[in-house]
Parts: structure tokens; C-alpha cells; sequence
């Protein structure tokens, strides 16, 4: 998995001060998107050891809230494993730290992914520009969706994040 940056003491992606981990690959493609660059799977710098350090030792901050898996997507099939082991590492390490994803796939065709067992709060939905709206929190159409994954999960229904 490739990815394009990770950005620190973001507070726009996520409650709080977060690390944002900018993965490559996206296969959705949505008109006006505000991050096109990174649609490209190859595009981008390789994850490492490295970027993966990086992303630990700021969440060793006691200000910062978590971290928040974006993109590109992250749920792109060929980021799904890589994914899937950094979240865990990451609840393991930090469980008192949030971990957002936001994602152009609904939540009806990824909540069955291993990696959900880790991500609190899941922003779904592609960006779909009519829906567009400057004053919505934390999503960028009002098509999507923050959704509290872990009582979904249990109840087995979509539980908005408050």
C-alpha cells in the first residue's frame, strides 16, 4: 500500500486533534473531489516501517484524540490488509484512541471487513457534489454517513455518531 501523507494535529477529519493517514487508491472518482491526487494506487510513497513509526509516536501525544484513516480510500481492496493490521496495531497499542476511516463504499458492503472490529467511527459514502454542504460536520454531502460502527455492529443496525 501506497500513501501520500500523514498530517498531525488535524482537527477537521475527526472529534478532537487527530493524525490523518492519507492512503493512495481510490476507485470511486468523485467529480470535484478534494483530493484526486491520491486516486492512484501506485501513486505516492510506499508504507513502511517508517510512516507506520511516525503515525505511533504521534499518537503517544496525550492531546492527540486518534487517528483518521482517509484518502484516496482506505477501503480500497488493495489497502485492506495493510488497513486491517494498522488498526489493530493501533486499538492493541492505544485503546483509548479513536480510529476514523472515511470511505466512499456504504456501509452495507464493508461492514462484514475484519477491519471494522477496530474502527470506531466510519464516515461512508461517496462525495457526491450536488449534495455538497460547507456546514455539515464532519462529511461532505449529505448523503453520507457518520456512523458509529461498534453499536452497529452489536445492534446490527446503523447507529449514528453523536
Amino acid at each position: 500500500m501506497n500513501y501520500h501523507n500523514i498530517t498531525k494535529d488535524d482537527m477537521l477529519n475527526g472529534d478532537g486533534l487527530r493524525v490523518v493517514l492519507w492512503v493512495s487508491g481510490c476507485n470511486h472518482h468523485c467529480k470535484n473531489c478534494h483530493n484526486p491526487i491520491t486516486w492512484d494506487a501506485k501513486e505516492g510513497l510506499p508504507f513502511d516501517d517508517c510512516a507506520e513509526q511516525e503515525i505511533f509516536q504521534a499518537l503517544e501525544n496525550d492531546y492527540t484524540s486518534g487517528v483518521t484513516l482517509s484518502g484516496g480510500d482506505p477501503l480500497f481492496p488493495d489497502n485492506r490488509t495493510t488497513m486491517t493490521a494498522l488498526a489493530q496495531k493501533i486499538k492493541k497499542q492505544f485503546p483509548q484512541k479513536t480510529i476514523w476511516c472515511y470511505t466512499g463504499y456504504l456501509w452495507e458492503e464493508v461492514k462484514q471487513l475484519e477491519v471494522m472490529k477496530s474502527i470506531d467511527v466510519l464516515v461512508d459514502g461517496r462525495y457526491i457534489e450536488e449534495l455538497a454542504d460547507p456546514q455539515l460536520h464532519w462529511k461532505g454531502s449529505s448523503n453520507q454517513r457518520v456512523i458509529d460502527v461498534q453499536k452497529s455492529l452489536a445492534t446490527g443496525q446503523v447507529v449514528l455518531h453523536s
